[in-house]
């Protein structure tokens, strides 16, 4: 068949890795100059910074892509655990450092939360017991017809903690602030709050300590670069600056896509383009209908972020590969970017310091410092306009008061990055960088399934899709995908 796919981000490489080594005619169109969607690099005076993911979990996803593709993870990507996983910073001075073994973590708590250790290794028993309940039925499940739902065991539904909040059960769990505030954080790995995401995902620290978090050696756009280079070599033809405006439907049937006032006829199309942009913008009226649209369009996007590439002179004894500077008053922090959407007055701030493992991403013994902010995705109360520097030269400040001593003065190189660069650059929906939010106990079955109901032959990709965000999971949207191509138009 031959295959057209939109958008070169990470679930159109999966998926043009997919379809390709099966023999399938598969061509890529992306809007940008070049590959990997946020998962993007940045160069500039010696500096190098991975622009969008930072931390790669569950890489047993993966190695099922590279299988297919005939390919060995192991020997195109060189996975590296970190130790620690993360280090934390509170603002009264204290720091815990997290590692993927327990004992080690369990040394942590020791000092800064005795009273808590006992409940440490509970709440990972219950993460896992999550896990264990969502990870067949929901994360490696299309749920898409009814042979998907039949399979679905409908006691453990009620055993994935859908009906409280992240927040909540994490308070049952714990008496210190500090485990409360760490295990909250877990949720905003797809952009969600954790006052009003579901318990579910309290599944994420077993993922993370007890499955273990890496690092891919040369940095996370290497897992871009390397899906390309496999793409491309069974035949896979990539198109650059080819935006493409309209997905061209014949009698309820994709039939291509408008590249650049062009037509090119496919035999299928998937869109990795975010599913809310594809179907308010790339369909049109006469196949999308109004209420279709309007139910697309309503779809809860996750959060954005600000981010500040800094790349510095010095090296900080303090940082190492992975840091996480929290506010005071978490849920303030929250209210302000989902309520109010509005950027934090005291944001957590969010450093990874790829140096630490690769020291030649920043030249003469400097640092190259990836800074995230999460940030409100895009409404009419924040205007990205005149606030992006401003806000910038606030965050410097907060890390300089948080112990980055002479931040400022070391600084050689400065960019910034705003939600309303997201939404130009990427056209995610309004600007998010998560996809879809989870800020709903049925997220899982509300999000845009991998197969378009409607349209024969247009199936959809990404972080913005079930299963869900983070490079793992989009990886999976793209295995569903293909199965589901197996299904319906072999």
């Amino acid at each position: 068949m031959k295959i057209a796919i939109i958008g070169a981000g990470i679930g159109g490489l999966s998926a043009a890795c997919l379809l390709s080594a099966e023999g399938h005619e598969v061509h890529v169109f992306e809007k940008n100059f070049n590959f990997g969607g946020k998962m993007n690099v940045f160069k500039k005076d010696g500096f190098r910074f991975d622009t969008g993911p930072s931390l790669f979990t569950m890489p047993y996803i993966l190695e099922k892509l590279y299988q297919k593709c005939g390919r060995e993870l192991s020997r195109e990507l060189n996975l590296t655990p970190l130790s620690p996983i993360t280090r934390y910073f509170y603002q009264d001075g204290t720091l815990f450092d997290c590692f993927d073994d327990k004992e080690l973590t369990l040394r942590e708590i020791n000092k800064i939360a005795p009273e808590d250790t006992d409940s440490f290794l509970r709440f990972l028993d219950y993460a896992e017991d999550i896990y264990q309940k969502t990870a067949e039925a929901f994360i490696f499940n299309p749920l898409f017809d009814v042979t998907d739902f039949r399979n679905l065991d409908v006691l453990s539904f009620f055993g994935i903690d859908a009906f409280s909040t992240v927040s909540k059960r994490v308070d049952t769990h714990f008496k210190s602030e500090y485990l409360r505030k760490f295990f909250k954080r877990f949720s905003t790995y797809n952009g969600s709050s954790p006052f009003l995401a579901p318990a579910t995902l309290n599944v994420i620290p077993h993922v993370e300590i007890n499955q273990g978090g890496f690092y891919i050696d040369g940095g996370l756009y290497t897992l871009a670069q390397n899906l390309h280079e496999i793409a491309t070599s069974q035949g896979t033809v990539f198109h650059f600056d080819a935006d493409v405006h309209r997905i061209e439907v014949i009698n309820k049937k994709a039939k291509g896509v408008r590249v650049n006032e062009d037509f090119f006829e496919s035999d299928l199309v998937i869109s990795n383009s975010d599913a809310t942009e594809t179907i308010v913008h790339l369909l049109d009226d006469k196949v999308a209908s109004p209420s279709k649209k309007k139910k697309a369009g309503s779809i809860e996007p996750s959060c954005s972020g600000f981010v500040l590439l800094l790349g510095i002179n010095k090296r900080y004894d303090q940082l190492v590969h992975h840091n996480v500077f929290f506010s005071e008053d978490y849920e303030r922090e929250f209210a302000q970017i989902f309520q109010e959407k509005v950027m934090p007055d005291d944001p957590t701030i969010y450093i990874a310091d790829t140096s630490q493992s690769n020291p030649e991403h920043a030249p003469d013994g400097g640092s190259n410092l990836f800074i995230l902010v999460n940030a409100p995705y895009l409404s009419k109360n924040y205007d990205w306009t005149d606030k992006a520097l401003r806000y910038g030269e606030f965050i410097i400040d907060e890390l300089e008061k948080r112990g980055l001593t002479k931040l400022r003065e070391s600084i050689v190189v400065k960019e910034i990055i705003t939600p309303q660069d997201f939404y130009d650059k990427y056209a995610s929906n309004k600007g998010s960088i998560y996809g879809t939010s989870s800020n709903n106990k049925f997220s899982a079955f509300v999000r845009p399934r991998n197969k378009y109901r409607g349209i024969d032959g247009l199936y959809l990709v990404g972080g913005s899709t079930h299963p869900g965000g983070g490079i793992p999971l989009v990886v999976q949207s793209a295995l569903n995908a293909v199965e589901l191509i197996s299904r319906f138009d072999s």
